[in-house]
């Protein structure tokens, strides 16, 4: 118990220290995180930390796919399916035979059903260190889009991939029986997905209790995941649909309350899976070597390299070959005009790095599958590859090519606002009219909300700029809430009031400071 005691505070410790580190040399945390957790390995005396496969299929896997797929923008992956399915399902499949054949004929007495196996373990991506490089640079904004509908729908394939690998090992393998199991596995696992949401939904409807919902949305996952892999279906598939279909119907069945609570919760929860995932991927290394210790050191350096180079040559051939390819048997002016440029493409192709998913299905694997532990030593070589040298020469890269933004999020956001506020203005002169208001009540809505709109015109162009005179009442209203707030504290310290009216209205003050902003 007390080794346990030691680990947990000794990982949330190496989260916090790694994550400020990161955020100090401004490089993305889940690099910081894995190499601090490879240091981390070598300290003497400090409890061993072996992953369990289960804990990251089960416990960790399917509140991020949930998570990822319900603030994911539909409307961009449909506009971009044709390019997400090429990567989640032909680069998978692309990159696990190329890693096969290499691998094949690079390690001694490798099967070519263990090949495939480990063509299948590295094949997925994890988008969180290059998404959060991106939007730190502003790429534009589509590119992000098909880096997260990637890593939702790829984990799937290349699981489903992998189950078929691990399976041929001592029997036969037929592609037809393989590709049929891939097509039910796969529709199977979305169907269970509806099928969850629409439970979940027709649940959240009927109940207003932001604690109870927020609880619902973080089992919401599961209720996806577990049933599709009891039925022998893709989980990761179930939790993905249920996080589109959730996501999708949010407005409908979410009240205000709970999605300011869920908001917070998520942000946190999705941090703290991904970081503790990130430094225990670093802390599996002495396990790795532990079961390689007879082999050459050099040996294993070179076909690490070799198959990380292999992989990520993979994903730059294909990028490069495949758009024209598609371009040529597409002519249609709707997909000439979707059309990426190849500076685009080659931040896309260099992105590509693996994550926890890889390890815990190496990790998975039999323990008398061949060449067991030099299949996880390989994984994880191409994890810390691909994070290490992509994640730190990724930005440089962005950079060089001039891959910025067009502005695009910036405009659809300003337009929304906008259309918020005439919605506003429209439906208060209806209300003016009723029995039941106020003229001074409505004439005062009234100006905040003309006020808004030229406010919002002249950020547009439209107008005389109000920035200045926006800042000045912004900063005026926040010394005034700062003074209710010290009123407040005062008044719970002195015992005139309790913590929990205290903090009833600081979360106010809060959400009012926060509305200056609009």
């Amino acid at each position: 118990m007390g080794d346990v005691e030691t680990i947990l505070v000794s990982l949330l410790v190496a989260v916090v220290v790694l994550s400020a580190a990161a955020r100090a040399v401004n490089i993305p945390y889940p690099i910081v995180l894995v190499i601090g957790g490879l240091a981390m390995g070598f300290i003497p005396g400090l409890p061993p930390v072996e992953l369990e496969p289960d804990l990251v299929l089960v416990i960790f896997l399917p509140p991020l796919l949930y998570s990822g797929a319900f603030f994911a923008d539909l409307h961009s992956l449909k506009a971009d399916l044709r390019s997400i399915s090429m990567l989640a399902i032909g680069l998978v499949l692309a990159t696990m035979v190329a890693v096969a054949v290499v691998a094949h004929e690079v390690v001694e007495g490798l099967p070519w059903a263990a090949a495939f196996a480990l063509g299948a373990i590295v094949a997925p991506t994890d988008p969180v260190a290059a998404t959060t490089i991106a939007r730190r640079l502003s790429v534009p904004r589509r590119i992000v889009n098909i880096m997260e509908g990637e890593s939702l729908l790829n984990d799937g394939t290349a699981l489903v991939a992998y189950r078929a690998a691990v399976l041929a090992v001592g029997g036969t393998f037929s592609l037809l029986d393989a590709s049929v199991e891939f097509v039910l596995t796969a529709t199977g696992g979305v169907l269970v997905g509806l099928a969850a949401g629409w439970v979940i939904a027709a649940v959240r409807r009927r109940i207003e209790d932001p604690l109870v919902e927020t609880t619902i949305s973080l089992l919401s996952g599961y209720a996806g995941y577990i049933p599709a892999e009891q039925l022998g279906c893709s989980g990761v598939l179930a939790a993905v649909t249920v996080g589109i279909y959730l996501g999708w119907r949010a407005p409908l069945i979410a009240s205000p309350a709970q999605r300011l609570t869920g908001f917070a919760v998520w942000e946190m929860l999705t941090f703290l899976l991904n970081a503790l995932l990130f430094v225990l991927i670093g802390l599996q290394l002495p396990f790795i070597l532990e079961g390689l210790s007879d082999q050459p050191p050099a040996t294993l350096i070179g076909q690490a390299l070799l198959i990380s180079l292999v992989v990520t040559g993979t994903r730059m051939t294909w990028l490069n070959t495949m758009p024209y390819i598609i371009r040529a048997l597409d002519r249609r002016s709707s997909q000439r005009r979707r059309r990426m440029g190849w500076r685009p493409r080659m931040v896309s192709a260099w992105s590509g790095m693996r994550g926890a998913v890889s390890l815990a299905a190496a990790l998975a694997l039999p323990l008398d599958f061949p060449q067991r532990d030099l299949i996880i030593f390989l994984t994880f070589s191409v994890i810390l590859f691909t994070l290490v040298v992509q994640g730190l020469t990724l930005p440089a890269l962005i950079r060089a090519l001039d891959v910025k933004d067009d502005g695009g999020e910036e405009r659809e956001e300003l337009a929304a606002r906008r259309a918020a506020v005439d919605a506003a203005l429209d439906r208060v002169a209806e209300l003016a009219g009723e029995e039941w208001t106020r003229e001074d009540t409505a004439e005062r809505m009234r100006g905040a909300f003309e006020y808004r709109r030229r406010r919002l015109a002249a950020r547009d162009g439209d107008g005389e700029s109000l920035e200045d005179r926006s800042v000045a009442y912004q900063t005026m209203v926040r010394e005034v809430i700062e003074a209710q707030r010290r009123a407040i504290v005062s008044l719970r310290n002195a015992g005139e009031i309790s913590n929990e009216v205290m903090h009833r209205l600081e979360r106010e003050l809060d959400l009012e400071d926060q509305r200056l902003e609009i």
